[in-house]
C-alpha cells in the first residue's frame, strides 16, 4: 500500500465523502449564525468579506445573497470546484492554503465551523491567526467559530454508526495528548476505506496565548450561535471575535 504523504484534511476533505457523511449540517442554524455576527458587527453592504476553508460556500453563498462581496477560499480542489458553479460579481472561491497569506485585506475574515486547530505544529497554528490578522483592513474584524473542547471532551461519544446514502460509516472518537482523533472506517464499492480527522482541543486560554503572540485584540467571546456569554461547561461553541 503507498503510503499517504498528504496530511489529513487535504486527503479528507477532498473526497466526496467527507460530504455524504456530513451531508445533514444545518443550513438554517448557519444562516443564523451569520445573521447575528453581522448584526453584532454592524457589518453592512457591500463589505468585503473572506470565507476562510468555505468548503462548498455554504456561508460564502448566503453572504453573497445579502449583498457583500465574498471571496471563499478552501484547500479542497473539489469543493471549490462544486462552489465556482454560484460565482457572480460580487462572489469568487479559490484553491488557497490559509498557511498562506492571501494577499488582500477585508473588513472581516470569518473562519467558521472548528475549520482552525488542524495543525501538529503549534507554529502552523500560530501563523493562521497571524494570517487573518494580516488579512483585516485597519477597522476590520475577524471571527473564529469553534469547538468547546471541554464540553466536547466530556461528552465525547466514543463509538457511533451512520449510514448515510448506504454507506455505513463506523466513527471511533477518543482523545490523545489533548488532540481529539476521530477514526472513520466504511466499505464502498468492495473497497475498505479509513480515514482519521485530528483537531487539537483547544480552549479559551489557548487562544488567548495566540492572539497575543500575534498582538491581536480579542474583543467577545460567545458560547453560541444566539451570541450568549461563553460558559466552559455548558456552552456548545467557542465563539471568538477579534482585530
Amino acid at each position: 500500500m503507498q503510503k499517504e504523504t498528504k496530511p489529513w484534511y487535504a486527503s479528507w476533505f477532498d473526497t466526496p465523502f467527507y460530504h455524504i457523511l456530513y451531508q445533514d449540517r444545518d443550513e438554517k442554524e448557519a444562516v443564523f449564525l451569520i445573521n447575528n455576527l453581522l448584526s453584532h458587527l454592524k457589518l453592512h453592504p457591500p463589505a468585503e468579506i473572506l470565507d476562510l476553508a468555505c468548503g462548498k460556500g455554504r456561508h460564502s453563498r448566503y453572504l453573497n445573497m445579502l449583498g457583500y462581496d465574498v471571496t471563499g477560499v478552501d484547500l479542497s480542489k473539489q469543493s471549490i470546484d462544486y462552489a465556482k458553479q454560484y460565482e457572480n460579481d460580487l462572489l469568487r472561491f479559490e484553491v488557497h492554503d490559509k498557511l498562506q497569506l492571501y494577499p488582500k485585506q477585508f473588513d472581516a475574515v470569518f473562519n467558521l465551523f472548528t475549520s482552525f486547530g488542524y495543525f501538529e505544529s503549534p507554529k502552523d497554528n500560530l501563523q493562521v491567526i497571524k494570517n487573518i490578522k494580516a488579512s483585516l483592513k485597519p477597522d476590520g474584524y475577524g471571527v473564529i467559530d469553534f469547538m468547546n473542547a471541554h464540553k466536547v471532551k466530556q461528552n465525547l461519544v466514543e463509538k457511533e454508526i451512520k449510514k448515510v446514502d448506504g454507506i455505513e460509516f463506523h466513527l471511533n472518537r477518543y482523545v490523545k495528548d489533548n488532540i481529539i482523533f476521530k477514526d472513520i472506517r466504511f466499505n464502498f464499492s468492495n473497497k475498505e476505506y479509513h480515514y482519521t480527522e485530528r483537531v487539537n482541543a483547544f480552549e479559551l486560554d489557548d487562544f488567548k496565548s495566540y492572539f497575543d503572540k500575534a498582538s491581536i485584540e480579542l474583543l467577545n467571546v460567545f458560547g453560541d450561535f444566539n451570541l450568549s456569554t461563553f460558559d466552559y461547561k455548558h456552552s456548545n461553541r467557542l465563539l471568538l471575535i477579534f482585530k
